[in-house]
């Protein structure tokens, strides 16, 4: 089983989405949740961590982040578990430094939101900005 983390980093009412490159060979040429592969012996956090760095240039506040949901895709070998985590807090400006993984990064306000790449995903996005934190 391959296992990913995703981030909704969320800033004022809008969450950042990356655009997948039309070269992926998984899900190309769709907005989703920046994220990537659990790397042996990481926990979610600490891979989140190390992807909201990779692709976004910026240092998480792990106390900030909220877990939203977990969900598998595919069958057999090759499924693929996906976690969503909330971020509301971070260190420096979000900038697409993995131009080879993402052609842009956007900001939406949940009406404005694409479907994303996962379905299931978006809608836990939208739901957990309407929710008050204290």
């Amino acid at each position: 089983m391959h296992e990913i983390v995703t981030a909704a980093l969320v800033r004022e009412g809008r969450v950042l989405l990356v655009h997948r490159s039309p070269n992926r060979r998984a899900y190309p040429d769709v907005w989703d949740l920046p994220g990537g592969h659990i790397e042996t012996g990481e926990t979610e956090l600490a891979a989140l961590t190390r992807e909201m760095h990779e692709e976004l240039g910026v240092q998480i506040a792990t106390g900030s982040a909220i877990h939203l949901c977990r969900l598998d895709a595919g069958r057999g070998e090759e499924t693929v578990r996906f976690s969503a985590w909330l971020v509301g807090e971070w260190e420096g400006t979000p900038t697409n430094v993995a131009p080879d993984e993402h052609d842009e990064i956007r900001w939406f306000r949940p009406e404005e939101m694409p479907p994303l790449a996962h379905e299931l995903l978006g809608p836990a996005v939208v739901e957990a900005m309407r929710v008050p934190r204290a």
